[in-house]
């Protein structure tokens, strides 16, 4: 039973008949690689038949570059012959004269272009890429530029989150130049060791690491200010399941399955969940059906009050003692074949190809219910 209340073929019949759209991947973040593993995902999973696919990668150093042989295989050999990563081997193009019509990829005005960020990161989900978008006048998978920002800053996302009154575990969070051995001797006898220190703006647990004493804690400031001038400091939940669930929708929200996260180390850190595929990731997570529907309503509850659109995951802990605690909004997850977001969806009747086009129904739909206001005239009498 899927949670739209109708089958898969309902959802694809309100698409147009046939898209161009912009596979967008690579950037300029730490996790450039991640993106290109979870784009080569999403070009394999998208139908020839309604899609007219169109990789474009941001490559390291900024620049804006067709992915010619992934075209080239999609033309002759078909998604199966991709490699595991997409490359950006093309020559370079303007950003804003590509995403607008009649760019090179026009394929006529009857034919949407939708553009689908595969990007992590920073200038990928915090409100960067966004606000090109949104000036290019194009519908785009994901949140807008408030919420991709609101969402990825770990430290605002946490203002917003207890503001709406949704419980979290202890934390702190400062800039880089605050942090002298008295601020950091504060939040250590605040939070208690272990505790967790991360960047504020960033992903994939990249920059995250447990402390465990003085000396630990020392460190994994230095290694978290490597990519951010604010960190977040975290108690660790000892004994704590995690938790995750899928959310999608635009002004009516649906909530995916939940999935348990058995992390492979002491955390669920970036190899667990790119590289070596040790974590244990249960879907359906066993649940009593009362904390299972809790968990559904406090993330769109977070949902909204960091103001995510179309799609996004929220993952929990379970506390023994506190019960549920809110731990942070992806709006963008990752689409690797270990990622929970598919996941959770599949489970849920919703499976990966149905799930982009989804995705891409759900940006038009945005597209289109916020037009009127992006009028010059708009509000005028």
């Amino acid at each position: 039973m899927l949670p739209y209340g109708g089958d898969v073929d309902d959802l694809v019949n309100e698409l147009p008949p046939r898209i161009r759209l912009v596979v967008l991947f690579g950037g300029q973040s730490p996790e450039h690689d991640v993106s290109r593993r979870s784009a080569r995902e999403v070009v394999a999973a998208l139908d020839p038949r309604r899609y007219d696919i169109h990789p474009v990668a941001i490559a390291r150093d900024g620049r804006w570059m067709e992915a010619l042989s992934t075209s080239a295989i999609l033309a002759s050999s078909g998604p199966t012959a991709l490699p595991d990563s997409l490359v950006a081997d093309g020559p370079t193009i303007d950003a804003l004269p590509t995403l607008s019509a009649g760019d090179p990829l026009d394929n006529g005005p009857s034919t949407p272009l939708v553009v689908l960020p595969v990007l992590h990161g920073p200038n990928g989900e915090d409100g960067s890429i966004q606000g090109l978008l949104q000036l290019a006048g194009v519908p785009f998978v994901g949140s807008g530029v408030l919420g991709s920002a609101a969402a990825m800053d770990k430290s605002l996302a946490k203002e917003l989150i207890a503001a709406a009154g949704i419980p979290q575990a202890r934390w702190r969070s400062a800039p880089v130049w605050e942090l002298d051995d008295h601020a950091l001797d504060d939040i250590a006898n605040e939070l208690g060791y272990p505790l967790f220190v991360k960047p504020a703006n960033m992903g994939s647990s990249i920059g995250v690491t447990r402390a465990g004493d003085w000396t630990e804690l020392g460190q994994a400031v230095t290694d978290a200010a490597r990519f951010d001038e604010w960190l977040v400091f975290e108690e660790a939940v000892v004994g704590g399941r995690e938790l995750e669930i899928g959310l999608l929708g635009n002004t009516d929200l649906r909530t995916s399955a939940i999935g348990e996260i058995i992390p492979g180390a002491d955390f669920y850190d970036y190899a667990d969940k790119y590289t070596n595929a040790a974590a244990k990731l249960i879907v359906p997570a066993d649940l009593p059906a009362t904390v299972a529907a809790e968990m559904a309503t406090m993330a769109i509850t977070a949902f909204r009050a960091l103001r995510a659109e179309v799609l996004g995951r929220a993952d929990f802990f379970l506390d023994p003692e506190r019960g549920l605690l809110f731990n942070e909004m992806n709006t963008l997850p990752g689409c690797t074949p270990v990622s929970m977001f598919p996941v959770l969806w599949e489970h849920s009747g919703l499976h990966y190809p149905a799930l982009l086009d989804e995705l891409v129904r759900l940006a038009l739909d945005r597209h289109e219910r916020q037009a009127p206001r992006r009028r010059s005239n708009a509000g005028r009498p």
